[in-house]
């Protein structure tokens, strides 16, 4: 499987892997605000140190090269994130990539710009075919941040996945895709 790049640019982000240290930043950007993880997999951090142990996680990820890759997204010239996006690729040759942006951020196309690098990105190597991403049904936004990246809608997966902010039952989602 190849290995993602550590940094990527893009017309106005700059996507680094993270560092232990940026725990407060990413705490006060958005890992904190409940608005942004509602719909999320984590609910909002309430402290720190679990965040950087999280962070701490992902960078052990970027060192074996496996497992989930994460970056941090800054806008361009700064080294402060404003949100976050990671991929997991598998030995089927599928990139499954999910993502994050700080609440104030929303609604400028940042998240697809993002999206729709790493997407491309992973499309052009050879042992990747499909690029996918999903997100809860309540959540028209995230699926316009799919379809702007160049995915396509390809249905409703049930019950599919736990938003521990909205309760302990799994939920619908809508799955996008972009394959070559």
């Amino acid at each position: 499987m190849p290995r993602p790049p550590a940094t990527f640019a893009t017309a106005r982000l700059l996507g680094r892997v993270p560092r232990v240290e940026d725990a407060p930043a990413v705490f006060t950007a958005y890992a904190s605000d409940p608005a942004v993880t509602r719909f999320l997999s984590w609910p909002a951090y309430d402290r720190v140190p679990p965040l950087t142990a999280f962070l701490r996680e992902c960078v052990a990820h970027w060192e074996k090269g496996a497992g989930h890759l994460a970056w941090l997204l800054c806008l361009k010239g700064t080294d402060t994130p404003i949100g976050s996006i990671g991929v997991n690729l598998d030995d089927a040759g599928k990139a499954m990539f999910g993502y994050v942006l700080a609440k104030k951020f929303w609604g400028h196309g940042m998240a697809a710009e993002a999206l729709t690098f790493l997407a491309d990105w992973s499309l052009a190597q050879p042992g990747i075919h499909r690029a996918w991403a999903f997100c809860d049904v309540e959540n028209p936004a995230s699926v316009r941040v799919m379809e702007k990246a160049g995915m396509v809608r390809e249905g409703v997966l049930r019950r599919w996945h736990t938003c521990p902010s909205l309760g302990p039952e799994p939920r619908d989602c809508v799955v996008c895709a972009k394959v070559r």
